[in-house]
């Protein structure tokens, strides 16, 4: 099951030599497959960006994806971009740049539209109880939107121990994204 680690100011700082040295420490303890640079807040987005696909670079296994911004995603050398579930007419041109996309998703309305417009993968949100994200769908919604799509789906949303881990992994989704899984 694939890894998608999820950053977050909290927890990673906006500080660049403290971020670096946080999210390389992260990097190798838990060796993620993928990795989102997510700062909402920060008036020095590009900058930490930039350092945060660097620090991806120095894993040859993990795949560096900025958020929101496409054609930064693209300046920076990214391997993607993940699109809010306001962004479905971004793919198109994240497609045409070369970008791999995820896109978040609440509903499986956005699933299957998303795998329509050509995503690569979703995120598809509150599996678990998570702060502020409202009622979580659970593993067993999970289950019924696998029955119904082809598209690469990450679980978000409340993972936070390994017990969360295991009821995703039961269900055979494509893997798990998380912020405090990661930290």
């Amino acid at each position: 099951m694939q890894k998608y680690l999820i950053t977050s100011r909290q927890f990673y700082t906006d500080t660049p030599a403290i971020f670096r040295n946080i999210l390389h420490e992260q990097m190798q303890k838990h060796m993620p497959d993928y990795a989102l640079y997510r700062d909402k807040s920060n008036h020095n987005y590009a900058i930490q960006a930039a350092h945060f696909v660097e620090v991806c670079s120095q894993f040859e296994s993990i795949k560096s994806f900025i958020h929101q911004h496409v054609d930064m995603a693209k300046e920076l050398n990214a391997t993607g971009v993940h699109l809010t579930s306001n962004q479905f007419d971004e793919i198109e041109h994240a497609k045409e740049i070369g970008l791999e996309i995820i896109i978040s998703t609440h509903t499986h309305k956005e699933v299957l539209k998303a795998q329509k417009l050509g995503a690569d993968a979703v995120t598809y949100s509150p599996i678990f109880d998570s702060p502020g994200k409202g009622k979580p769908k659970g593993v067993e919604d999970l289950k019924e939107l696998l029955k119904k799509s082809d598209i690469n789906i990450f679980a978000l949303g409340g993972v936070v121990e390994d017990s969360h881990v295991q009821m995703i992994e039961d269900t055979e989704v494509y893997g798990f994204a998380s912020i405090r899984y990661f930290y």
